[in-house]
């Protein structure tokens, strides 16, 4: 009699484990149908036509609507050489689209919906609050098949990406939500229906490996595009290369990286040759931030050093250094 009671007792704990997992997984299911069901209505099918590498061209790709008045979050090489372009929306419509500017260097273009009909919008997330292990649902139309959704988690972020032009993005995030051609420029969303990235690349041959540029650095471009028709970056001069710090050097000056960039070229006439910079000289830190690698100066050169001083500090002779020099901005 106990040992049947006992199993009594049992059959009815393993039909409650049975039922908290399926209520987790009705409960995972309804963040990700809430989160479609948000967002879906503002993302688009980007139809493009125009010239590529001499060749008359056909591409597409796909976007997220952010205001109501039809401004347009999409991936640049999606819209490069473009001559037409076409919006597909949700709801069956087709509206034309010009694009209001490109940033090759973040990938990300913002485009105008050609309407006078309010559009239904998303809204961008705070990237920086970003977690991995968090849900991830990626919207898009991968290979023209429209308002297709895949879901998984964030993988990491702070991730680095090379953009087509050679530039490094930086601050991307990575997930395991299944993208495809087609999906690019289309919105990353947390379970909170925000656009938390715009989806930008997979590397091929690998399964679950896909990267979004954070919509921290979307709302950048957007504003810098917004206000300038461009995003506004400082330039230098100068033409480098990484190199190592032998170890005597760092000793010697306490310096704690393993790189610097030595500078080979310095342009004439420019913001580095005023500042007397030298072939040679090795560039190991602006101002407060390390720099090990041509990718650090593009990154802390942006639009706010413009014509302000900058504390270059420079390994010469063997010696720390530090000179002034003050940034023009670097015209497209």
């Amino acid at each position: 009699m106990q040992l049947w009671r006992k199993d009594r007792d049992v059959a009815p704990s393993v039909h409650g484990v049975a039922q908290q997992d399926e209520d987790l997984l009705d409960a995972y299911s309804h963040a990700v149908v809430s989160v479609v069901e948000a967002v879906s209505p503002s993302v688009v099918h980007v139809r493009v036509r125009g010239v590529r590498q001499g060749h008359n061209a056909h591409g597409s790709g796909s976007g997220t609507i952010l205001s109501p008045d039809g401004l347009v979050l999409t991936n640049n090489h999606v819209v490069e050489g473009a001559s037409a372009i076409e919006l597909a929306l949700a709801d069956g419509r087709h509206v034309p689209a010009r694009i209001l500017g490109r940033d090759p260097d973040t990938d990300i273009a913002v485009l105008r919906a050609e309407t006078g009909d309010r559009l239904p919008a998303a809204r961008l997330g705070n990237s920086k609050k970003v977690r991995p292990g968090q849900v991830a649902v990626a919207i898009g139309n991968p290979f023209g098949f429209e308002s297709t959704v895949t879901a998984g988690i964030v993988s990491a972020v702070g991730r680095s990406l090379r953009a087509q032009n050679g530039r490094l993005i930086g601050d991307v995030i990575q997930t395991d939500a299944a993208l495809n051609p087609g999906n690019s420029g289309g919105p990353l969303v947390n379970s909170r229906a925000e656009v938390i990235g715009v989806n930008t690349a997979v590397i091929m041959g690998a399964q679950g490996i896909c990267f979004s540029v954070a919509s921290n650095t979307a709302q950048h471009v957007l504003t810098q595009i917004l206000q300038h028709g461009r995003v506004r970056r400082a330039r230098l001069g100068i033409a480098g290369d990484q190199v190592r710090l032998p170890q005597r050097i760092k000793t010697a000056t306490g310096l704690t990286q393993e790189a610097g960039v030595r500078v080979v070229e310095v342009q004439q006439g420019s913001p580095a040759a005023a500042g007397r910079l030298e072939p040679g000289d090795v560039i190991v830190g602006l101002d407060h931030e390390t720099v090990t690698g041509i990718d650090d100066i593009a990154r802390v050169l942006d639009g706010t050093r413009i014509d302000k001083r900058v504390a270059m500090h420079i390994l010469r002779d063997g010696r720390l250094h530090t000179v002034e020099i003050i940034p023009t901005e670097r015209l497209p």
